[in-house]
Order: C-alpha cells, then sequence, then structure tokens
C-alpha cells in the first residue's frame, strides 16, 4: 500500500480548519451528509486501484444540485480542493481523496429521471449505475451500449469522467458517442449545459472536452445517455489457438476482411484458466489464447457475419471454433470473460491491471514483448483486453506482502505503457490517468501539449482545485521524472527499440 499525495508543485495550500470548514458546511448540508471521523472517511480512501491511497479530510454527501453548488461555491471561496466521487470501481486512482480537501460523494444522485422512448434517450443522475440504464428501458426494447467490466457497479458519472468503453465499444463506440447532453456545475457554483438534446449540441464540442476529462473541469450533476434497439439478434463465436500470435493476427483479419463485430475479445491461458474455474464458462483451457467474437443485428446480417467470420478464423489457424447454440450459451461466454479480472483475483495475492492502446496490427507482436517483460521481471502477466479495438487489459500478477514485488509490477507496467506509445498507441484506453499514469503523460505528449492542456484546465477552474494532482501533470514534474529515466536509461528495455 502507498499513501498517495500531489507533487509538491501540484498541491493545494490553505489555512481553513477542519472546524471552521465544518461550521461552514452545516449551514446547508445535513449532519448525515457529513462525514468527519475516521471510521467514517476510511471507505472513501481509494477507488479500485487499492495499492494507493489517501485518508480524506472531509467526505459529504450532496443530495440536490443546489447543495453541491454551495459546497463547490463554498470550496472556491476558501481554496479548498475538492475530488468528486462516483461508485469507486475506478482503476487508475482517479478518485483517490486529499487529506486537505473535501472528498464530494454523488452516490446519493441515483435516480433515472426520465425515459424518452420515442427519441430514445434517457436523463439520469450520474449515481445510476451503468446497468440499471439497460434494465430499466428494456420493457421498450431499448439499452444502453456502453457496457465496461464493473456495469453491475460503476455509475455512469464515472463512465462519462473516464470515457468507459466496454466489450461492445468496437461496434457501439465508448461513452462519449452515447451521451447527448450533460448539467455540470463548474468550481466556482455555475450550473453549465453541455450539449443538447437533439444530435447536435450548438456552440464548440465541450461535450466530448467534458468526457474522459476525470472530474479536472467540473462536476457532472446529470447525463443525457442515448439509447440502442436490442438487436433481433446476437450470436457469439469461440475460437481457440494454440498460439497468442496467430490469435493476434486472427483480429486483425477479422477487421481487415470489413467486420464490424459487436465485440472482439481476447484472452490468454492464464485468464482463460482463472475465468473457468470461477464462472464455468466452458472454455478451453489447454488454449494458449482465447477469442469471444459477436455479431449482432438482423438474422440474415448474423448468418452472414458469422460465416465470414468464422472461414477467418479458421483460415488464421483457430484449433477449436465454437458457435454458442443458445442464448444462455452466449452469456455465459461472456461471463467468463466479465468475470476475468475477479477470477484472476483468486489465482493472485495481488494484481495490478495496466490499460494501454495500440495500433491493432501489432497486436501479436506487442504481445510477445509483454511475455518478454514479464519474465525479465520474474512476474506472471495474464492477459485480457478488448482486442478489436487495440485496448490491451495486461493483469500483472503480484504480492504487496513481498518486498520490491510492488515495485517492480509498477516498473513492468511503465515498460507496457512505454511499449504502447512507441508503437504508436497511448496510455490510457478507458481506465484514465489519474495519479498511476501522470508521470507516464511525460513521455506520451510533448511540454507544449502538456501546457495547452492546463490552459484549458484554468478555463474551467481558475485556482486549479477540482482534482488537483490527478491526470496532468506539471512540467516539473515531467522534469524529474525525465531525469529519472535519463539517469536508467531512456528505454528500460532494448527490445523497445528495435521494435
Amino acid at each position: 500500500m502507498v499513501t498517495i499525495q500531489p507533487h509538491s508543485s501540484e498541491r493545494v495550500r490553505h489555512q481553513v480548519s477542519k472546524n471552521d470548514l465544518l461550521a461552514a458546511l452545516r449551514h446547508f448540508l445535513p449532519d448525515s451528509a457529513i462525514l468527519a471521523q475516521e471510521e467514517q472517511v476510511r471507505a472513501y480512501e481509494c477507488d479500485g486501484l487499492s495499492a494507493y491511497r489517501c485518508l480524506p479530510w472531509l467526505v459529504v454527501l450532496p443530495e440536490t444540485i443546489e447543495q453541491v453548488q454551495h459546497v463547490l461555491r463554498l470550496c472556491h471561496r476558501l481554496g479548498v480542493p475538492v475530488v468528486a466521487r462516483g461508485a469507486g470501481t475506478g482503476l487508475a486512482g482517479g478518485a483517490i481523496p486529499l487529506d486537505n480537501g473535501v472528498l464530494l460523494s454523488l452516490s446519493r444522485f441515483n435516480r433515472i429521471l426520465d425515459i424518452d422512448v420515442n427519441n430514445r434517450q434517457a436523463r439520469v443522475q450520474p449515481g445510476v449505475r451503468n446497468l440499471a440504464i439497460s434494465h430499466a428501458v428494456a420493457p421498450y426494447g431499448l439499452y444502453y451500449a456502453p457496457d465496461p467490466s464493473s456495469q453491475i457497479a460503476c455509475s455512469i458519472g464515472g463512465n462519462v469522467a473516464e470515457n468507459s468503453g466496454g466489450v461492445h465499444c468496437l461496434k457501439y463506440g465508448l461513452t462519449t458517442h452515447n451521451i447527448q447532453q450533460l448539467q455540470v456545475i463548474t468550481m466556482d457554483g455555475e450550473w453549465v449545459t453541455i450539449g443538447g438534446q437533439g444530435l447536435d449540441g450548438p456552440g464548440y464540442d465541450l461535450l466530448a472536452l467534458m468526457t474522459g476529462s476525470e472530474g479536472m473541469l467540473g462536476v457532472i450533476v446529470e447525463i443525457t445517455v442515448k439509447l440502442l434497439p436490442i438487436p433481433e439478434q446476437a450470436q457469439v463465436i469461440l475460437a481457440a489457438f494454440d498460439d497468442v500470435e496467430k490469435a493476434g493476427n486472427a483480429v486483425a483479419a477479422i477487421i481487415a476482411a470489413g467486420l464490424i463485430p459487436a465485440g472482439l475479445e481476447m484472452m490468454d491461458n492464464a485468464a482463460i484458466k482463472a475465468a473457468e474455474d470461477f464462472v464455468h464458462a466452458g472454455y478451453p483451457c489447454d488454449a494458449e489464447a482465447i477469442l469471444l467474437c459477436e455479431m449482432d443485428g438482423s438474422a440474415e446480417q448474423v448468418t452472414s457475419d458469422l460465416e465470414q467470420a468464422l472461414r477467418v478464423l479458421r483460415r488464421q489457424g483457430a484449433s477449436e471454433v465454437r458457435v454458442a447454440e443458445s442464448e444462455q450459451q452466449r452469456q455465459q461466454m461472456w461471463a467468463g470473460r466479465k468475470a476475468a479480472f475477479p477470477a484472476v483475483g483468486r489465482i493472485s495475492a495481488d494484481y495490478y491491471c495496466m490499460d494501454g492502446t495500440i495500433p491493432r496490427r501489432h497486436l501479436a507482436k506487442v504481445l510477445m514483448k509483454i511475455k518478454t517483460f514479464s519474465a525479465h521481471y520474474g512476474l506472471a502477466v495474464a492477459n485480457v483486453f478488448h482486442a478489436g479495438d487495440g485496448n490491451l487489459h495486461p493483469l500483472i500478477l503480484y504480492d504487496a506482502d513481498r518486498e520490491g514485488e510492488m515495485q517492480k509490477a509498477e516498473q513492468l507496467g511503465g515498460d507496457i505503457l512505454r511499449l504502447s506509445v512507441e508503437v504508436g498507441g497511448t496510455i490510457s484506453g478507458e481506465h484514465g490517468v489519474g495519479v498511476e499514469k501522470i508521470n507516464h503523460m511525460c513521455f506520451q505528449f510533448q511540454p507544449h501539449e502538456l501546457a495547452l492542456f492546463h490552459a484549458l484546465k484554468r478555463a474551467f477552474d481558475d485556482k486549479g482545485l477540482l482534482n488537483p494532482g490527478k491526470a496532468v501533470p506539471t512540467l516539473h514534474r515531467c522534469a524529474e521524472f525525465g531525469a529519472m529515466h535519463v539517469h536508467d536509461g531512456e528505454l528500460p528495455h532494448p527490445e523497445i527499440e528495435r521494435f
């Protein structure tokens, strides 16, 4: 466990005492909405990245937009930093609190406000669970497409903050492609509408800017999401391979054939075995890798796409190919993939989930490099990821109770991120940067680009009080991080240079 705080150049300093702030908050919040005792705030010390944590100074749980405005106005006036938190399922430390700031929990904003069937949209509060939206609109033959693995627990507000995807994002897009309007409260308490109810909102496309901004530009208090008709039919293929590189090449071949699967996921042998032991999905445990390729749409289209995909997979060397014979079997196949993260948690004391994105054409080679890194550090890696859009989720297995293993896991993860950038990809696909990857932003972006990010931040949050120390590093931090890498060697592995 690491207690985390912002870099010294990013830390917000103020002179307000906790008692004075508590007294001011009680003017507009009931006692039940304010948590200040250690045993009360302990539950908020980290998000899903539990290796990093910090005990919050104060936690507030407002129930109305007006209360959110009051909290932000007060903190803006007093110079107190604020971290907004959703369900806490994030995996990059984006919701880690501050020991001198307010944690603003939106868990009580949990209502679906309106379902507009004719226009296929719904207005929801940020604390509504992702899966709850689809459950609510299913009687109308509709659903919400983005489906992160944590969709049973993650909140829609957090999905917007991180621009989450899911197993079906290849065909239906990320969160940014599936929302129409946001209601946002700025740090100084202004209520702003971003986007619109139509196909295109007025003015600049601030909707895209706000999506994925990791709680640094404003606090989202309402989201209008797009809804889609439930497909007439959906069928999934499970293809097994005796070689990981063959599976990676098969992914590229499917896309090259002009097919757009609803989902195209890959798991290696370690992940296959863990998932099969956990949910008994019927996976072939002797396979080095499997692909799950789902087609949906009209019955005619699905039949045609399946036939073409089967030909491609066999041509690419699949040792076994199955098509789900029932809806129950289809759901069971996906259950293994959805449960892969907790399943891996059953075979390792700890694991570190990475989130890099690469061009699909490099998938096979990058997987082989990850294998090399795994051997170099002596830590096993289970690979499970959104293969169709190149979003890697290597799970690095380690034991935090063994001295030095957590540091090795971080170094291995950093090498994977650096490799992702080297081949033309990015350090994050959907988990965000948070505190986990803030140093790695320094080799993803140039100083003038980071300066532009800071300028955008100031336009929304002039005092830098919203989620400080996250996502965008200062140039001073990058100078220190860069100096460290010059000392260690510009690239930690010569294999990357030769890629």
